[in-house]
């Protein structure tokens, strides 16, 4: 009997995936939960967070996501590989940055950024954190310069550019710095409001910008072929982010193209998000991710992300030190990272913790729009001298 017992369980376990699961997947296991738990309880963006925690379940189990084999055909092997195995290449063929670009564009309202126009700045500002962590990165964390602007580009908080940045200078890191940049993006109203906090007082949180003119139909169709073409010549490592952010953008201001600008904002960007998002988390394997080099990533992000945000409070203090009589609300300089619209609802927040009548909301997107400019020229001036 009990040799039976010993054969059915011997049969048991070589035909499921039991004998598969390891410490370091259990591990896995808790940290998609977590974020599962931030994005279904907290709500922190949860059309990122939650496919990424999907993935990141999914590659830790016994699967055959992408599985790779073959047989043979009159003497010729042919190929085959898993379901995600294919749906991955929308990452290392450059499809996925492009296309949540062009969505991005057509729910982009530059007419804040055109308004006031030194808000540019406060996006430029913004990329400190991009350059501190570059120099920090290979300075102290004995990293390569391509493997150390990609992991600045983190600072950045824009998912799409940075898992773009790291395709071309360190594909061996897309995944750890992609599972960073977005958890760090939907980490946005955690991160940001102590270090706005910190970094301003409480006559500062209560200023109240004046009211932003009206943009018209002209001027923002204008500044987007503007900004496409300046950026292009000027950083054309760039070109394929900058150009579909600003077509989403035109398709939008067109006014006359609205079923595209529907599908770029809804069907289409929302595909693509599931797939980029599971793509990330499936790269969250336990033997790849459980890594000190890993795990230093992360770290280093969150630090980038810390420093970006510091580089607009900043800058916005300085402008108005320069400017007296036309200040800015410092709270609006932490939108410059790219997260949009998050940075600027976090703007928003703050601000009307200190005065509820004070919205700070289109006065944020401003930097906010151009953080995503930024970034991306940030992450094309880097691509260009390191390739």
């Amino acid at each position: 009997m009990s040799e039976i017992f010993s054969a059915l369980m011997e049969m048991f376990t070589q035909d499921t995936g039991f004998q598969s699961v390891t410490g370091g997947m259990v591990l896995m296991w808790a940290v998609s939960f977590l974020l599962m738990y931030l994005a279904i309880v907290k709500k922190f963006e949860p059309l990122l967070l939650f496919p990424i925690a999907f993935g990141a379940l999914a590659v830790n189990l016994p699967t055959r996501l992408f599985y790779e084999g073959g047989w043979s055909i009159e003497g010729m092997f042919v190929s085959t590989a898993g379901l995600y195995h294919y749906i991955s290449q929308g990452i290392h063929l450059e499809l996925f940055p492009p296309l949540i670009f062009l969505g991005v564009g057509a729910m982009t309202d530059f007419g804040p950024l055109i308004a006031n126009p030194r808000t540019l700045l406060l996006g430029g500002g913004a990329q400190f954190g991009v350059f501190a962590t570059f120099f920090c990165a290979v300075a102290f964390g004995g990293f390569t310069l391509g493997e150390a602007a990609s992991i600045g580009i983190i600072g950045g908080a824009d998912g799409p550019t940075s898992i773009f940045t790291a395709n071309k200078l360190a594909k061996h890191l897309i995944g750890p710095i992609a599972v960073a940049a977005y958890t760090y993006m939907a980490l946005v109203p955690l991160i940001q409001p102590p270090i706005m906090r910190l970094m301003t007082n409480d006559k500062e949180r209560r200023i109240r910008m004046k009211s932003l003119r009206k943009v018209g139909k002209l001027e923002r169709i204008v500044f987007a072929i503007l900004v496409m073409i300046v950026c292009v010549l000027v950083v054309p490592d760039a070109s394929a982010l900058i150009i579909m952010l600003m077509l989403g953008n035109l398709l939008k201001e067109s006014g006359v193209v609205e079923r595209l600008v529907k599908t770029a904002q809804n069907e289409l960007m929302n595909i693509i998000t599931i797939f980029l998002g599971t793509s990330v988390g499936l790269t969250m394997d336990a033997n790849i991710f459980l890594r000190p080099q890993t795990l230093l990533i992360i770290g280093m992000g969150v630090i980038a992300f810390g420093f970006s945000t510091m580089g607009g409070l900043f800058l916005a203090k300085i402008m108005n030190w320069l400017s007296p009589k036309n200040p800015l609300n410092p709270l609006i300089g932490s939108a410059g990272v790219s997260a949009v619209p998050m940075a600027a609802r976090v703007s928003q927040v703050e601000g009307a913790k200190y005065d509820p009548q004070n919205f700070l909301l289109m006065h944020a997107m401003g930097p906010n729009v151009a953080g995503v400019i930024g970034t991306a020229i940030a992450a094309g001036y880097m691509i260009s001298r390191l390739t």
